[in-house]
């Protein structure tokens, strides 16, 4: 292919992938972003396998690239996947439902 028709195609992935994205739910982020996840690191193990067959210096700087950019949407998205499934934990000083909460302030 061109370099034309690999950029038409990049450029259709990223309004089809922004319309779908943007078309999920919130109830549905969580899990989407565990599939997602696993498909980073499916990205990642592909990365190290192309960086450690490079024999041309430029396909081993782009594959090394794509591997710390792998890294980093795998680690990020498993840090924001943590942080939104401890938004439905209980709070741990929360009192039960009907607690009568102590007055803390002085009169």
């Amino acid at each position: 292919m061109d370099g034309t028709a690999l950029l038409t195609i990049t450029v259709l992935a990223v309004f089809v992938g922004f319309e779908v994205v943007s078309k999920v739910s919130s109830t549905l982020h969580t899990p989407l972003m565990s599939g997602a996840n696993a498909i980073h690191g499916i990205i990642l193990v592909g990365a190290i396998i192309v960086a450690g067959q490079a024999a041309d210096p430029w396909v081993l700087a782009v594959a090394l690239l794509a591997v710390v950019l792998a890294t980093a949407n795998l680690v990020g998205g498993f840090v924001v996947t943590d942080r939104m499934l401890h938004m439905f934990h209980a709070r741990k000083d929360a009192a039960p439902r009907g607690a009568v909460q102590p007055e803390t302030g002085s009169k």
